[in-house]
This record gives C-alpha cells, structure tokens and sequence, in this order.
C-alpha cells in the first residue's frame, strides 16, 4: 500500500508542479525580468560588461522553470505520501482527505512559510554573489532546525495527548515548535543584503510570487492526493467491514 500511495503521491506531485509553474510563470517572471533590468543598469553605470548568459533568459523562464517544478512538485508528493502513510490512523485518525490536508498544511508552514520569515526569497541582483554560499548554507539549516522542531513538537503532543486531551496536547506540541523556531531566529545571522536602490515593490512583488507559488503547488498536493488516497484506501476499509458483517453469525431464535 505504501508503494501505491508513493505512486499516486508523485503522480499528483507532477500535476502540482504544472500549476506553480503556471502561477510563476505569470506572476514571477516579469518580477525576475525588472530585477535583471536593475542589475544590467548598474552595471552599465559602472561602466561593466554584462555577464555573458549560459543559458537565455527565454529557456530559463520556460523549459528550465517548467523542469524545475516538476521536479520539485514530484519530490515533494512523494515526501508528501510517506508523512502520510507514517500517521495516517497511528498519529492522526480522521478521513485520509483530512490528513492530506494536515499534512500538505505542515509542510507548507514548516518547509516555507517560517522559514521564508527569517530568510525570505530574493530576485536576482539582490545580493552579494560572494556570500551566495553562505546565505544558501542558512537557509538549508534554518529549514533542517524547523523540521526538528515539528518532529518535537509531534512528539511532545503524541506523548501528552493520553493525559492531557488530545486538544491541550496539540497546543503543547505547537508551543514546542514555536518557541523553538524563535530561538532559532533569534540565534541564527540575519541576511540583509538589498542594495539602496532596488524597487522596493518588485521585491514585495517577487516574494509574493514565490510564496504564491508554493501556496499553490501545496494546495494541489494536498487536495489532490487526499482524493487519492482516500479512493485506495477506501475499498480496503469497505472490504474489511463487509468481511466482518459476512462473518458474523445469526443471532438464534428466540422460539
């Protein structure tokens, strides 16, 4: 069963890819053309060549980007589809539709959206190529140390939901990541690197594509694979309760 629910995980992943591509595609990329604008001016006033392009701006912004969320959305249904198949019924008990939900909703806040509050999505020309490095480095981590976090916060309501309710033990849980993730901001460097110059509402405009994207990409996931898998495994459930009713002996005769 895991091997289908990974199949139709990567499947919906797929289709997910296609709709971020198709909202970066016509939200984002005119955001990356004006920052790529920026740069070239600047460049031009300190009297610099242009950067020769390995690749046209017309493949990146098409069959590179389509390639890109592809990859991406069908990497993440299938990460989506094994968190599913781990809690599904042991951690979570509600329809699969339910825990698809939860669990594209989680992924989203834990892989995006907390991170992307201390290091959040930045167009070209924003930014010092000589920390690029670094500023990868962090973000990698800051996403590593917030899934720590939920895994212990996963636990933590797991452990308090016999004693406590399953409600106190959930707040319990989400206490625990976010206060974790606060000391991890607090902790980690903060990247600050937006040149004086720079529009600010392209910036605004390019970080609301990118959080767009992924709101749609996770959306799709967790619709799309919720019906799924709630059609695998609905006909395991229905056979196992017809078994028992077929099983079940005549009550005998009260003659």
């Amino acid at each position: 069963m895991v091997r289908q629910l990974l199949i139709r995980g990567m499947l919906v992943g797929i289709l997910a890819g296609l709709c971020g591509f198709a909202f970066a595609w016509l939200f984002g990329e005119t955001q990356i053309d004006l920052a790529i604008a920026f740069e070239d001016h600047v460049r031009q006033l300190a009297g610099e060549a242009p950067e020769p392009e390995l690749v046209s701006r017309a493949v990146q912004s098409t069959i590179g980007l389509l390639t890109g969320m592809l990859v991406y959305g069908c990497a993440l249904g299938g990460i989506l589809s094994l968190v599913f198949a781990t809690v599904q019924g042991r951690i979570i008990r509600l329809s699969p539709r339910a825990t698809a939900a939860i669990v594209a909703l989680a992924g989203l806040v834990v892989l995006i959206l907390v991170p992307q509050i201390k290091y959040p999505a930045n167009p070209p020309s924003v930014g010092d190529p000589a920390t690029i490095g670094l500023r990868t480095g962090l973000y990698f981590e800051m996403i590593a140390l917030s899934v720590v976090a939920a895994i212990a916060g996963v636990r933590v309501a797991t452990k308090l939901a016999g004693q406590f309710g399953r409600w106190n033990a959930v707040l319990a849980g989400v206490g625990v990541y976010l206060v974790a993730m606060i000391v991890t901001m607090l902790v980690l460097p903060p990247v600050d690197e937006v040149p004086a110059a720079f529009v600010a509402v392209t910036l605004w405009h390019f970080r609301l594509a990118s959080i767009g994207t992924n709101l749609v990409v996770w959306a799709v996931l967790g619709l799309g694979f919720g019906a799924l898998a709630e059609r695998a495994l609905t006909p395991i459930s229905k056979a196992s309760a017809s078994g028992r009713v077929k099983g079940q002996r005549p009550l005998p005769s009260s003659r």
